[in-house]
């Protein structure tokens, strides 16, 4: 998924005219701290509520507040994980996308970014959640999957956690069934350790209805 693929119209630009008081009732409207500047299909710079209450002149157009030397921003075809890690890195509630010329074409919120997080990871698909630790030169996706494979289930998605100073790796996979009680004992049977694993039908739907909830919470 590309960054352009990800532009939503939900939170509209600020223009260097506009004045200090509607950038922060956008943000208050828009729950985000952050805007982007533009002039016409120009960018200039993300702005911030923590610049703009710094600058304490309501009346002030943000052309004279934008730090023009902050212009974070992505391509409109980089990917998805090059997204996820600048808005993570610099802390961005709004992410500005650019095209091909350097022209400003939208934004990508971070409650936007973190839906769709959720849905390439599979986080809202029924299944059961299995966290193997291992040493990091162990590590081979493709037997994993073979050992999954082989109990009749699937691999939803997996992703790898390290562990600082140390050689060992936690790696979590999720697997479109909820009796994985044949996949576990395999697992075992390879001497694989298990950190932990989820597969109780009851607390599969309450992860979910905590996921729906915070989806709710995050539109309010």
């Amino acid at each position: 998924m590309l960054a352009k693929e990800l532009i939503t119209d939900e939170v509209p630009p600020l223009r260097v005219t506009d004045t200090a008081q509607k950038a922060l009732n956008w943000m208050d409207e828009f729950k985000v701290s952050h805007l982007p500047v533009v002039k016409g299909v120009e960018y200039c710079g993300l702005i911030s509520d923590d610049e703009i209450v710094d600058f304490n002149d309501p009346e002030a157009t943000i052309d004279k507040i934008l730090n023009k030397a902050s212009l974070p921003c992505v391509q409109e075809d980089q990917f998805i994980f090059d997204v996820i890690k600048l808005a993570s890195e610099l802390n961005l509630t709004v992410l500005p996308v650019l095209d091909k010329n350097q022209n400003y074409i939208g934004n990508i919120p971070s409650l936007h970014l973190l839906k769709k997080i959720s849905e390439i990871s599979g986080i809202k698909d029924t299944g059961s959640i299995i966290i193997l630790e291992l040493n990091m030169r162990d590590y081979s996706l493709s037997e994993i999957s073979r050992i999954v494979e082989g109990n009749d289930c699937k691999i939803v998605s997996s992703y790898v956690m390290t562990h600082p100073d140390s050689t060992k790796m936690d790696v979590t996979i999720k697997i479109n069934k909820i009796e994985i009680s044949s996949v576990i004992q395999t697992f075992l049977r390879y001497n694989y350790v298990i950190k932990a694993s989820f597969n109780d039908n009851s607390l599969e739907e309450d992860l979910q209805d905590r996921y729906e909830g915070l989806m709710k919470f995050l539109d309010i």
